[in-house]
């Protein structure tokens, strides 16, 4: 921490040790360098402290521990301007300088997601690159961009998922300073940032931790190996590393909301779990800021705890988000069922989780081998995230193809219709809006030869179910890879593409003026199903106004009348089929096969 004296303090714990050394220089790289050592005092709880004087940001700093030799970047280093394997750099949080002093965020209900990965969303893969972008997602009708992870990971290719140094903005990214730009720049234009980050394992390289403090333990397993220490011996400590984590990017770096990755598999038998005692922590921050400050859990348990309020013995996240959705509608759209698709039963499940979120509420799931999930029914929309595409659901399949290379034009429409009518929180997955067909494979840089060689046969292992003759996997090493994943943002002005982002844009629109589709009450929706025709409908009512959204997953078109009985007062605000969105024309008397409409009678003005 760079103190208002000039000076730094530096903590770091290591239970374990008996002596804990710091090494370090001013960072000018000039032959007036200079370079020091301080012996760290031994402090309460394992932790070790020392003061540096007129030390500037910038300074590269390491640590020894008792003996050892191997320079050690410190755990929660704030900047790895060399990597992960490198030392570790002061950073002044206070030194930026922010505009953005009114801004508040908005409520998890006026949220529209939009999923994004620095490295691939622009040819530069760079926060800043991101910047002049944000006028046309805003445009859109988006409100929140989430960032795929950004914490320190190895090399300049990944998903971000692998991250070691876990308070460091990646350095290839443009570091902590390129962060704060973006983050002020999007609450400039009105759009709340929501991070991804990973609170479940470490990456397998660069992770240090274990030369530190009980970071891990092998009490708990995860698909990583040993599991994140939140219950065993020292796991207050290693508690308070993720907490602060958290509010870190929070409070310095303005951040409006965390998604938290993979939530189940912490595993946590304590009697205070980890995720409410964060919860509290990111209420109590909010308070003080006056900014809303919320998280967005990833659980794949069903597990209303997860979302419940934390007076009733719940966890208190504000929303998670709902597979069962997506793999209800993909199943719909696609017929696949390989892997734990084979759960679901398309329209019959999207039905049931437009009226209450999750499908699996306690019954028997023949992929699990178990009886699955907990009663969502009554909970509000603003709970449930919602999408027919993110980042796993397409970079976990075999090639990393988006529905925009596996739909009709049609289906897509569809598809789009579907999550943003739907009573929840919906997401966006990076050009979903106009069809992007870049694929989004799996992607790595790893320097260790024997841990790319596991990479590539692990993923070959997590493809099994998916494989089909004839097809290999992307190799996730090669840099090739990773370019193919680049978004062409030319596309958005250019035939269909052009078409769907209209489509899109409308979608957003109809969901911000209408109050029936704005409001997010699934036990208010009432959902329509025709199995034999292939129709959904969902009836929404507010304010005066009634609104039906007519999903036609069938292949033969629907007379209005079957849908809106004598149709007085009814009027059509949008169709799939309409020739702006590249559909061949509506007829009025009728609802084309593979297509979304809406329709509305009463509350007024029709604009």
């Amino acid at each position: 921490m760079v103190n208002d004296d000039g000076s730094v303090s530096f903590t770091v714990w290591a239970p374990h040790a008996e002596t804990a050394t710091l090494k370090w220089s001013d960072g000018s790289h000039k032959s007036s360098n200079r370079i020091g050592s301080s012996s760290l005092e031994p402090s309460s709880r394992g932790y070790f402290r020392t003061t540096v004087a007129d030390l500037p940001a910038g300074a590269r700093y390491h640590y020894l521990i008792d003996d050892d030799e191997l320079a050690l970047p410190d755990p929660a280093s704030a900047s790895q301007p060399d990597g992960v394997h490198g030392e570790s750099e002061v950073v002044d949080h206070r030194a930026f300088s922010w505009t953005d002093d009114g801004w508040t965020g908005l409520p998890i209900e006026e949220y529209v997601l939009y999923e994004l990965h620095v490295g691939t969303f622009t040819p530069e893969g760079t926060f800043d690159a991101i910047i002049p972008r944000l006028a046309d997602l805003a445009a859109d009708g988006i409100t929140a961009i989430e960032l795929l992870p950004v914490a320190e990971f190895p090399g300049a290719r990944n998903w971000g998922y692998d991250g070691v140094s876990l308070f460091a903005a990646h350095s290839a990214y443009g570091g902590p300073e390129g962060l704060r730009r973006l983050v002020d720049a999007a609450h400039a234009a009105g759009l709340c940032v929501v991070l991804d980050v990973v609170y479940n394992h470490f990456g397998p390289e660069g992770n240090y931790t274990s030369k530190f403090g009980p970071y891990l333990t092998d009490k708990h397993h995860s698909p990583w190996g040993s599991g994140v220490n939140v219950d065993d011996r020292g796991s207050d400590e290693v508690r308070r590393f993720f907490t602060e984590n958290a509010l870190q990017w929070l409070r310095d770096f303005h951040v409006d909301a965390l998604r938290l990755d993979a939530v189940h598999a912490i595993v946590d038998t304590s009697a205070k779990p980890f995720l409410g005692q964060l919860a509290d922590a990111v209420a109590e921050l909010s308070e003080a800021t006056g900014r809303r400050q919320l998280l967005i859990a990833e659980s794949d348990l069903n597990d209303t705890r997860v979302i419940a309020p934390r007076a009733t013995g719940g966890f208190g996240h504000d929303a998670q988000w709902t597979d069962d959705f997506h793999h209800a509608l993909h199943v719909a759209l696609t017929g696949e069922q390989q892997g734990y698709y084979a759960d679901f039963r398309g329209l019959r499940d999207l039905a049931q989780s437009y009226g209450s979120g999750y499908v699996y509420t306690g019954q028997y799931s023949e992929e699990r081998g178990r009886s699955f999930g907990s009663d969502s029914s009554g909970l509000p929309g603003r709970r449930f995230v919602v999408y027919s595409q993110n980042h796993d659901q397409v970079g976990n399949r075999l090639l990393g193809d988006r529905l925009a290379t596996t739909l009709t034009f049609a289906q897509r429409k569809l598809a789009a219709a579907a999550v943003l009518l739907a009573p929840f929180v919906p997401m966006l997955f990076m050009g979903e809006e106009y069809g992007e067909p870049a694929p989004f494979p799996y992607f790595v840089s790893h320097g260790d030869e024997d841990l790319v060689a596991a990479v590539r046969e692990g993923r070959a292992k997590e493809f099994a179910g998916f494989l089909r003759e004839g097809l290999e996997a992307p190799d996730p090493q090669a840099e090739a890879t990773f370019a193919t994943a680049k978004l062409d943002w030319s596309l958005r002005s250019e035939g269909e593409h052009a078409q769907q982002l209209a489509f899109t844009r409308d979608l957003l629109h109809l969901r911000r003026a209408l109050p029936s589709i704005a409001q997010l009450e699934p036990a208010a929706t009432t959902v329509g199903l025709d199995g034999d025709l292939g129709l959904l409908q969902l009836a929404r009512a507010a304010g005066g106004e009634e609104t039906l959204v007519v999903l036609n997953f069938g292949t033969e078109r629907v007379p209005v009348g079957a849908v809106v009985g004598d149709g007085d007062g009814w009027i059509r605000l949008i169709d799939g089929s309409d020739e702006r969105f590249g559909g061949p024309g509506i007829d009025e008397a009728w609802i084309s096969e593979t297509n979304a409409a809406v329709f509305r009678r009463g509350g007024g003005s029709n604009e």
